[in-house]
């Protein structure tokens, strides 16, 4: 039976088109995907929209559009953007589903229910639109948002509430053991600190207001003036895409999950609230969650909020997708914050792939397709270096695909020390299997990409295996 493994990304709010952080995520996660299908296992791949929200409504009501139908224009835009992408995911997820997502978050609710963690009480706070999430006054910068620059709204009203209190002695247990995986260890220290600080119970629900609309957010079982609150509601999507609360089929056979990637400003809300959601209902927690930093711009987080995004469609069509992944995979580290400029991602292009990978492949399969009198024979032994497999265990994904590259570079250095267009005029059955031997190295550098830029994978292995030059990978802009 096949090894089976199952990641998730966040679900993204569909209030405004994706930018360049929301493809740098799914890029992160469909790298992963990918190794591990390349190993054969069993994989599922969850992508999705959290759809009760009020900034998504704010933001329906802007543009003058009813909100389903606004949702549904938007999120529309973001498969564009995966498929253009390449994003192998296996299922999108919505959060006004009724009949994939609703079931399973009410079933989620009742076992929190039964276990005594939830109570309803009068609430005073700081609302954040931007987070969807309730603030505290040391998390502002002069009475602002830090992250999104806004001023928070003073709220006071009757909600459910989460013992996420009851849980903290547990969770500093399984984080600190690992039995929860928190990476990368910066990660994981402030999340065990956030947890040593105190933990507060957290607001599960909000009133159902008169003009909220139709068809948006799971009503609190047994309670029709309540919504269930965004957090409780979004993070239930990772358990009811796999049929919890309906069929779950798909919940035995992949849950709990290998790996939930998420950016660093989610950190708490999946490394405390939902691990205690899940310990609350007594389902297994999942096995780890892998931590990306922010791409900045600007020296700031990129943020729709703040209208400094760099627009991947933007690149797509300057550059191709296959170089957005390159440069994301690579230029940009997993575990800290990135900074991407239009010139740097350009200057990187140039070097790495015109010049780089583009070059060699047409130099090798130039060489193969004048000299050689038939394809190379398809290699059948597996050639995937072990320290591969550990930098994509450990999530260091710009350190497996340097690791390409420098394969990429020594087969460069050997065709310029060798020169086999000069030694097959010479020599011609030596030189006819050095470039035999250049071949078969280059269809592994195609084997070893496929995670990180599959098209061009693809493009390399069905090169070699037909013995002819493609097309210019990275033309010259």
């Amino acid at each position: 039976m096949k090894k089976t493994f199952y990641l998730t990304t966040p679900i993204f709010y569909p209030n405004a088109k994706l930018h360049l952080g929301h493809a740098y995520t799914m890029t992160l996660a469909d790298a992963l995907a990918r190794s591990h299908r390349l190993r054969e296992e069993n994989v599922y791949f969850l992508a999705g929209s959290d759809e009760n929200t009020q900034k998504m409504v704010d933001a329906a009501a802007k543009a003058g559009t009813e909100p389903i139908a606004f949702l549904d224009g938007i999120v529309q835009n973001f498969m564009k953007l995966y498929s253009s992408l390449n994003i192998s995911y296996d299922q999108f997820i919505r959060t006004t589903d009724t009949r994939v997502h609703w079931p399973g978050a009410q079933a989620l609710w009742e076992k929190i229910v039964a276990a005594g963690d939830l109570y309803k009480k009068e609430y005073r706070g700081l609302y954040c639109v931007g987070h969807e999430a309730f603030i505290t006054e040391k998390e502002l910068v002069d009475g602002k948002c830090l992250d999104h620059g806004t001023v928070p709204e003073e709220l006071s009203e009757e909600n459910y509430f989460f013992r996420l209190s009851k849980y903290a002695g547990a969770l500093r247990q399984k984080i600190e053991s690992d039995e929860l995986r928190i990476v990368p260890q910066s990660r994981k220290n402030e999340i065990l600190s956030f947890i040593d600080s105190g933990l507060e119970d957290v607001s599960f629900s909000r009133p159902r207001r008169a003009n909220w609309p139709k068809g948006l957010g799971v009503p609190v079982p047994g309670d029709d003036s309540q919504i269930m609150y965004v957090w409780c509601d979004a993070l239930a999507n990772y358990i009811t895409a796999l049929g919890f609360g309906r069929d779950d089929a798909l919940f035995q056979e992949f849950w709990p999950a290998n790996v939930h990637v998420i950016g660093k400003d989610i950190l708490r809300f999946h490394a405390a609230i939902w691990p205690a959601m899940l310990l609350s209902a007594e389902l297994p927690l999942p096995e780890s969650i892998f931590v990306h930093g922010f791409i900045t711009s600007g020296g700031r987080k990129m943020s729709k909020t703040l209208g400094n995004i760099i627009d991947p469609e933007e690149l797509i069509e300057t550059y191709g997708a296959e170089a957005i992944r390159y440069f994301l995979l690579r230029h940009i580290s997993p575990f800290e914050d990135g900074e991407i400029t239009r010139e740097g991602f350009k200057d990187a292009y140039t070097a790495n792939l015109t010049n780089g990978l583009g070059n060699l492949v047409a130099r090798v399969m130039k060489l193969a397709e004048t000299h050689l009198p038939k394809p190379v024979e398809r290699p059948k032994a597996e050639h995937f270096p072990q320290e591969y497999w550990d930098a994509l265990n450990g999530y260091e994904i710009n350190r497996a695909v340097d690791m390409v590259w420098s394969r990429i570079q020594r087969l460069d250095e050997r065709i310029t020390n060798e020169e086999p267009f000069t030694l097959v005029k010479k020599d011609a059955e030596r030189g006819r299997a050095l470039i035999g031997e250049l071949v078969i190295e280059l269809y592994w550098v195609g084997r070893l990409l496929n995670p990180f830029m599959p098209n061009t994978s693809a493009t390399i292995k069905k090169a070699v295996l037909e013995n002819k030059k493609p097309e210019n990978l990275f033309p010259r802009l």
